[in-house]
């Protein structure tokens, strides 16, 4: 029996229009690990970068890190066996139905994570860990772990497995999850792939959900 852990992060927001500051895709992360090392070495970076004076804030977090920041934590992240699969939707291509709720929205990128980036390298007698990072409110927060919970059941056969939201500052392998998650948006929203370029040999699956699609619905 092994243990598994798996950290996700979600890039993009769930708003369904062409407004300025609306993100044109919305992005499920996740970073499979076979062991928690790389928190330590997250932990012993910030305090050295303390040390140095450098610009570090509560946690590292990638949005608001400066770029010599990034540099260091992407730097510590390779040193790890770290693997990354990404669904990405984009938005407007969603069918309505989908879009009814945040939550039904959620649902959709994560089974597909699961079934065909997860599944296939989780055995019936592993033990599977996902902690993912908390968003929305808390009735909110309890919505997609019930989804999750319900895209668990159908596509892991795990012996054992369990899900936990909780905010990214309480856990660096969820600043891990954060990094790759904003360095594989940067690509996808602005065709940025100075970050993206650190971590491609590490990206084991990363799937454009509706890149059959032609009908927009905004």
């Amino acid at each position: 029996m092994a243990k598994k852990y798996l950290f996700s992060d979600e890039a993009g927001c769930f708003a369904f229009n062409r407004n300025p500051n609306v993100s044109k895709y919305f992005i499920i992360c996740t970073v499979t690990l076979s062991d928690l090392n790389v928190a330590a070495e997250l932990v012993k970076l910030r305090r050295q970068m303390i040390w140095e004076g450098a610009p570090v804030g509560d946690y590292f977090h990638a949005t608001e890190d400066k770029q010599d920041v990034r540099d260091r934590v992407y730097a510590a992240i390779l040193k790890h066996d770290v693997r990354i699969q990404a669904t990405i939707c984009e938005k407007a291509k969603a069918q309505p139905h989908v879009t009814t709720s945040k939550a039904e929205f959620y649902k959709r990128p994560w089974y597909y994570t699961l079934k065909y980036g997860i599944a296939p390298h989780v055995n019936a007698g592993d033990e599977l860990l996902i902690t993912a990072a908390s968003i929305g409110t808390k009735k909110e927060r309890l919505t997609y772990c019930s989804k999750l919970d319900d895209v668990m059941r159908q596509t892991i056969k795990a012996a054992r497995w369990a899900v936990d939201f909780r905010p990214s500052h309480c856990d660096p392998c969820l600043q891990v999850a954060d990094y790759c998650a904003w360095a594989i948006q940067r690509k996808w929203e602005r065709g940025d792939t100075r970050s993206y370029d650190m971590i491609k040999h590490m990206v084991t699956r990363e799937f454009d959900l509706w890149s059959h699609g032609t009908e927009m619905f905004y």
